[in-house]
């Protein structure tokens, strides 16, 4: 596909304002299964620093600063994409079927980060270990039957709800109250995934499925690193493996890192803030824009 986006971030506040250091994760990735053809951020006010820096994860983050008072803060995002069809699993895999659980010790070093556990400990959540286990029956230890059956049982456990404000839940929270968003089911998947020895990680990006809805914002998936093919997408809340329609911008082990814009502010006391936010996206080969799904 070759899409141009148009992602629109409006802050007020009712009185004037300090702005402390903010952090921007709006590029999407220009590597993998896509081409980042062009990029341009705008801002208003005008940061009086901003710099760009590769984060943990290898994604490209804008750092701001800035000086004097003011009433809004807006960020606009305008980027063109060629996305391909990643290549079939089946394909990549070695003949041998990867087995599981997966033995941490013939994983690289650099993906041990990506199997820690929720808890304060590094553990994992006993739920998400509980499901895990379940969706290995039957699977014959093999890596993406457990990853089919994962996402029919998550998908059969939780149901699906947007929810637009506030941080991913725990794994075990979203279990316990069976209902969540995308970014509630990607943790889920991720936390299971991790308890069975395979790398995962959290995705912020943008889906454009078919048919198109009315209204979009930001969505989340997951990526599990299977040797043999490397990263691959997954959406829990959708239709499991990612295709072209998938345009990840940011990733990272902890989904906090992930969020558009981050920052803060400074007031007076009682000090009221709003967002508004327009996602557009125009497949190059259509003639009508069309939105973009949201980060529930």
């Amino acid at each position: 596909m070759h899409v141009k986006l148009r992602h629109q971030l409006s802050y007020t506040y009712d009185q004037p304002v300090q702005l402390g250091g903010h952090r921007i994760c709006l590029m999407p990735r220009p590597l993998g299964f896509q081409v980042l053809m062009n990029h341009n951020l705008r801002f208003n006010p005008e940061p009086s620093q901003k710099f760009g820096l590769i984060s943990a994860g290898g994604d490209q983050i804008q750092k701001l600063q800035f000086i004097g008072h003011t009433d809004r803060l807006e960020v606009v995002a305008e980027s063109e994409v060629l996305t391909s069809e990643p290549p079939p699993l089946g394909l990549c895999l070695d003949a041998q079927p990867l087995q599981l659980p997966y033995p941490v010790g013939h994983l690289n070093g650099d993906l041990h980060s990506y199997l820690q556990g929720w808890l304060p400990n590094g553990q994992h959540d006993p739920l998400a270990i509980a499901l895990a286990q379940e969706a290995l029956v039957g699977s014959e230890q093999q890596c993406l039957r457990f990853l089919h059956q994962l996402i029919a049982l998550i998908q059969e456990r939780v149901n699906y709800t947007q929810r637009n404000h506030g941080p991913a839940w725990p794994a075990g929270r979203t279990l316990l109250e069976r209902v969540g968003s995308c970014r509630d089911l990607a943790v889920v998947m991720i936390e299971c995934s991790r308890a069975i020895g395979l790398p995962a990680r959290f995705v912020s990006g943008y889906h454009l499925p078919l048919p198109q809805p009315t209204h979009y914002d930001l969505h989340a998936w997951a990526e599990v690193y299977l040797p043999g093919a490397g990263w691959r997408g997954f959406d829990p809340s959708g239709q499991g493996a990612v295709d072209e329609r998938y345009i990840p911008l940011v990733s990272s082990s902890k989904p906090d890192l992930t969020a558009a814009v981050s920052g803060s502010f400074t007031g007076p006391p009682g000090t009221i803030s709003n967002l508004q936010w327009e996602i557009q996206a125009w497949d190059v080969e259509a003639s009508a824009p069309s939105p973009l799904p949201a980060t529930s």
